[in-house]
């Protein structure tokens, strides 16, 4: 019998004394309050009030209001035995002009929120960027502007120097590949912008943004531990003919290759996506060597795998996806994702290849369903069991010798899901964003449960001989 088995009992020890357990956020999904106390505007409060952006015209003026309640739920991270929590930090709160003046009442928030995490016993991980950027930065050319290298390292100074005395796990961006892709090519998400044009620079810019940014980190902070996190998706061709493999091929470079490989100092997936050629133009002397980093961990955040197809009408890529639903899968999430335990596995392994990896920690992993208050209750046995199953792959990984050294549910409460507004519920807590009252749904007393639970002696050796 197999660890991985799902009549085997699920137990956090598993893992070993030293597997790191969290649960991650991001401000600009949970905060609210976006012109309290000094905050500039960032590129999503502007594309929020975009008519016709968001579905169901929804804002995130409130959203969670954690910027008010950040006692509240970090007292119930604590409650459900959560040792970890990742949270970001919002540019615009600290750099209302993106650069220069200081807002001191940011810094005092962001001081508070870290001080009460380590007053309950709950340790920081701080993501320094996680999409939204200044809008007074945008209207210079955002990420598109090679001057945003010089911007973003003045706001990772602050960061470290604000927080560093107490915040030792720091992640410098999140999910480049989306934020760029998203928002630069496709106009989906902020700042809407779309083209080839505006995505080949803001690629380069945020390479070499993410690499001077932990650089700042490690210079200032040389004790802290330094990682940022990719997104990824295990991609699998259609068929298994040549046209489709390569396609998967492309796809893969595109999604899972784009920004980890210069980073490693492995250069840009040039031969797989011919269209990067175009790149040229935007580097300069000394970029090859400024693009890579030696990062103390690297975060992965996986949610399903893809099947991928030719597509003649396809640009650069020649590739799109089969959407899930025509693939008949046996289940959906309410983001339309296949549920597929078995694409973490495979992405740990992926990353666990590269030689210049040294741990990765899951950053985020979770699912959306259509839950519902009964009697006050939140009954989700869909995603309590994919958190379950998902969380198996992992240890699989781990008893298969990758470096796989931490996990973090995506996501603490049901939060604003960018475009998709509230319709999609992560969170491990109900929120009714009406009257803000928060109920833990059964999923997240099942990780309560399992994160305090100890197995007895007995149990403890009979699982270490399976091990063995």
């Amino acid at each position: 019998m197999e660890l991985t088995d799902l009549d085997t009992p699920l137990r956090q020890q598993l893992f070993g004394p030293d597997f790191i357990w969290g649960v991650s956020t991001a401000a600009f999904q949970i905060e609210g309050s976006p012109d309290a106390d000094g905050k500039g505007e960032s590129v999503w409060d502007v594309f929020t009030a975009k008519k016709g952006k968001i579905l169901n015209a929804a804002h995130a003026r409130i959203a969670c209001d954690f910027y008010n309640r950040y006692e509240e739920d970090i007292d119930l991270i604590k409650q459900l035995h959560i040792p970890n929590f990742r949270f970001s930090i919002s540019w615009s709160r600290l750099l209302p002009n993106g650069i220069g003046k200081v807002n001191q009442a940011g810094i005092d928030y962001y001081n508070r929120v870290i001080n009460y995490c380590i007053e309950k016993g709950v340790e920081p991980w701080v993501t320094v960027y996680h999409w939204d950027l200044p809008h007074v930065l945008e209207q210079k050319g955002g990420w598109t502007n090679r001057d945003v290298i010089s911007w973003f390292s003045e706001f990772v100074t602050l960061c470290a120097q604000s927080f560093g005395d107490r915040v030792k796990h720091w992640m410098v961006m999140n999910e480049p590949v989306v934020f760029t892709g998203a928002g630069y090519f496709f106009g989906i998400h902020a700042p809407g912008r779309s083209g080839i044009r505006n995505f080949i620079p803001a690629i380069h810019h945020v390479v070499l943004s993410i690499t001077a940014g932990a650089k700042i980190l490690r210079k200032l902070l040389p004790e802290a531990q330094i990682g940022t996190t990719f997104s990824c998706s295990q991609i699998t061709p259609a068929t298994d003919k040549p046209r489709d493999v390569a396609a998967a091929v492309r796809a893969d470079a595109l999604i899972n290759r784009l920004f980890i490989e210069p980073i490693l100092g492995l250069g840009y997936p040039v031969k797989e996506l011919p269209v990067l050629k175009t790149m040229q133009k935007y580097m300069l002397p000394g970029d090859e060597d400024n693009m890579r980093f030696d990062f103390d961990f690297i975060g992965i955040q996986n949610y399903t795998r893809e099947i991928v197809k030719y597509s003649f009408f396809t640009p650069y890529i020649n590739a799109k996806m089969v959407k899930a639903e025509d693939r008949k899968v046996d289940e959906l999430t309410a983001m339309r994702w296949e549920v597929y335990p078995p694409s973490i596995y495979h992405m740990i392994k992926k990353f666990d290849a590269y030689p210049g990896i040294k741990s990765i920690i899951i950053t985020e992993n979770g699912a959306a369903f259509p839950d519902v208050v009964e009697e006050g209750k939140v009954n989700d046995p869909q995603r309590l069991r994919y958190l379950q199953n998902y969380i198996r792959q992992v240890l699989k990984a781990k008893n298969e010798g990758c470096k796989v050294n931490g996990y973090f549910v995506w996501t603490l409460t049901d939060n604003f899901e960018w475009a998709e507004g509230y319709h999609p519920r992560f969170g491990l807590i109900y929120v009714d964003h009406t009257t803000q009252q928060r109920i833990v749904k059964e999923s997240g007393k099942w990780y309560a449960k399992f994160l305090s639970e100890k197995l007895s002696e007995s149990e403890f050796s009979e699982f270490k001989d399976f091990q063995n």
